[in-house]
């Protein structure tokens, strides 16, 4: 067993051993890690930033300390009193690993820039957010009835708007007087309103009649994904969106994982909360550039996400929501000042709104997803699966609607799986798997060609094949059951078995090649047996989930399944029917919401109405706890065959006819031939 020191990267989950003395950039090539560098590692590019993680990270097993890195050095140095170094961060080409380490490799270090899988989907939303423009002209001062200017502005307001009483911060006020008298006494404002009635709350002034727009953003902020799409508050329009990955991955890949490190490690909740802070300012920034406005024009923005995030972002202990009984600081929905949780890309009097959660594991994400896709409304009995690191599952119809939260971990997200990769260029997003051949065919994110069609490899371009990402893995996954080269156990046959040679051997267990590009020095890219069970481990828990719920309601059917989220998007229904990760529908009953969370924040960042109605309904959902359900695990274990051990797929079988394989040695000498189990 190699006592060399281990490396850990995030967000990727790459890990290996190397020597004492080896950079960073070094093992992070050998690995396959997305760590850009374009000088030959002479410290002077940059593009190699990494941010070591220091602590107990009891989900990787290892404990990383300050000394598993060489020392500063004078490279470092160099350039970091030159061109800037932000705190923290290291040069991967200069810090060599002496111990086991966890190293973040943030987005401008990743050579290929994230794809955002939780796109705006198309929505019509009626338009009345609370932030709104005014256009007043306003009474003179007059020494004999004195009165403040903003006194005066409140009254215009009252008069031609029926507002009620302004308010506003001083440094706004601060700015009134000048702008004022700049074009003889008439002004647009920006004025927030949260609620009618509530109290009005000014913004921003412009002199004379604005023409402008102003902007609001929706944010849904996910345990392994950051999403921010920006808004016209005037139109509802989506100017544009961007994602990041949530940097507190290099803390834990999933939620109880990071309610561990502030466990383990005093003050890890002000770290995380600080480096979702700031990663949330980075994202503003990157919004409003890329649609040609200045950050300060952001006057307002929504948040949805699951508790332990909510308690993070707002600098909550997030300690409580790892124990029974899961106690939420709060579970009502938030109205704050953008400068409460240090968002100063946005305009300096901007305020935040953040959805209300409907218990301890069921958040304001959820609240998001029951806005957009109205379970509560619907006639027919609906399964609403919003599939992430963290699942939230709705449950309902007019009658009763029920609500759970499932770990179902980050591996469909890509992480956890040997090749795997975030979305982005050079991922395999699509598989295809010859049942006759048993060759696979495959797709990658940046061109519609399949890797059998010409053009191909010159569409993919330089930057090559390089990793798998989660939809990718799904219909890998799903796939190799369909084409007979993995058993309804989850079991990887051999060649001999299968009947070809990609069936390779992987120590005691076998692997099926996807990719193999080593020729020209491209990756291995294979679906191994601990791949294989990281995807039912997920898939696992998620049907356990949402039986549990259809238990609750007492049923063993329903009538239509909405997939929400990334996987909505982007994975076929036959695929996820055949994983086993929803219950058995017609597949013309499997229907995408994509980012319903976002689609709900932008509908309350769009609508004040909205909001009141979701903060009306979080009370009517009944929550169901998976963690302390004792038929969840039952429902869990069953669960663990593709596409199930005991629930029938009768939909299923009549699309898709799974080939009746058992490659478990153990079970075929004892039962003196084959083993038949139904798929």
């Amino acid at each position: 067993m190699s006592t060399d020191p281990l490396v850990i990267f995030t967000p990727s989950g790459k890990r290996g051993t190397f020597p004492v003395g080896t950079p960073i950039l070094t093992a992070a090539r050998q690995l396959g890690v997305d760590l850009d560098s374009v000088c030959g590692g002479r410290g002077i590019c940059s593009k190699c930033q990494i941010a070591p993680a220091y602590g107990d990270f009891p989900k990787h097993g290892v404990v990383s300390q300050p000394e598993a890195l060489s020392e500063w050095n004078a490279v470092e140095e160099r350039y970091k009193s030159k061109r800037g170094l932000i705190d923290g961060r290291r040069l991967g080409c200069q810090a060599t690993v002496q111990g086991d380490i966890v190293v973040d490799v943030p987005p401008e270090s990743q050579v290929h820039k994230q794809v955002v899988r939780k796109a705006a989907s198309i929505r019509e939303i009626t338009m009345d957010p609370a932030t709104k423009l005014y256009y007043v002209e306003v009474q003179e001062p007059d020494m004999h009835e004195p009165s403040g200017d903003l006194e005066r502005l409140s009254l215009a307001l009252t008069d031609g708007f029926g507002l009620p009483p302004l308010t506003c911060d001083l440094r706004v006020l601060t700015t009134l007087q000048p702008i004022l008298r700049k074009e003889k006494w008439s002004v647009t404002v920006a004025v927030h309103q949260g609620r009618v009635g509530g109290p009005a709350r000014l913004l921003k002034l412009w002199p004379g009649y604005y023409e402008g727009s102003i902007y609001g953003l929706a944010v849904d902020l996910g345990s392994t994904t950051i999403a921010a799409h920006l808004c016209d508050l005037r139109t509802g329009d989506v100017l544009t969106s961007a994602g990041v990955m949530n940097p507190q991955i290099r803390f834990g890949e999933d939620l109880m994982s990071r309610v561990s490190y502030v466990m383990m490690n005093p003050g890890g909740d002000v770290e995380m909360t600080k480096a979702v802070r700031d990663a949330i300012n980075a994202l503003t920034v990157e919004v409003a550039s890329e649609a040609g406005i200045e950050a300060d024009a952001v006057m307002e923005a929504v948040f949805v996400c699951n508790p332990v995030m909510h308690h993070l972002l707002l600098g909550i202990d997030p300690v409580e929501l790892g124990q029974a009984p899961f106690a939420l600081g709060t579970s009502s929905h938030m109205e704050l000042d953008a400068r409460d949780l240090d968002l100063d890309a946005l305009n300096k009097a901007a305020q935040v709104y953040i959805l209300p959660c409907i218990a301890g594991h069921v958040g304001a994400d959820a609240a998001a997803v029951a806005l957009s896709e109205e379970p509560n409304l619907s006639k027919d009995l609906v399964l609403v699966v919003d599939v992430g690191t963290n699942a939230e599952i709705l449950l309902g119809n007019t009658e009763k609607t029920l609500a759970c939260s499932s770990p179902t971990g980050p591996a469909f997200e890509g992480a956890q799986i040997s090749s795997g990769q975030r979305a982005a260029p050079g991922a395999i997003e699509r598989v295809e798997i010859d049942p006759v051949t048993k060759t696979p065919r495959f797709r990658v994110i940046g061109t519609e060609l399949w890797s059998d069609e010409d053009g191909f490899t010159e569409a993919v371009g330089q930057g090559g094949i390089t990793g798998i990402c989660g939809s990718g893995i799904i219909e890998a996954v799903a796939e190799m059951r369909m084409a007979g080269l993995m058993d309804p156990s989850g079991l990887i046959g051999s060649a001999e078995q299968t009947g070809t040679a990609l069936c390779i051997a992987e120590g005691r267990t076998h692997a099926y090649v996807l990719h193999d590009g080593r020729d020209v020095d491209g990756p291995l890219i294979t679906v191994t047996q601990g791949d294989i069970r990281a995807i039912q481990l997920a898939k696992s828990a998620l049907y356990a989930g949402a039986r549990l719920l259809m238990d609750e309601m007492g049923v063993d059917k329903v009538d239509r399944v909405t997939l929400a989220g990334a996987f909505g998007a982007h994975i076929s229904p036959k695929h996820a029917m055949v994983l086993g990760m929803i219950p058995d529908v017609p597949l013309d009953k499997v229907t995408s919401a994509g980012n319903a969370a976002g689609t709900g924040a932008r509908i309350a960042l769009c609508n004040v109405a909205a909001r009141r109605r979701i903060e009306d309904v979080v009370h009517e959902i009944h929550k169901v706890e998976t963690a302390i359900e004792p038929k969840f695990q039952e429902h869990f274990v069953a669960a663990n065959a593709v596409p199930h051990a005991t629930d029938p797929f009768p939909e299923l079988a009549k699309i898709v006819d799974l080939p009746v394989v058992s490659f478990n040695q153990n079970a075929n000498r004892e039962g003196g031939g084959r083993r038949r189990r139904r798929g």
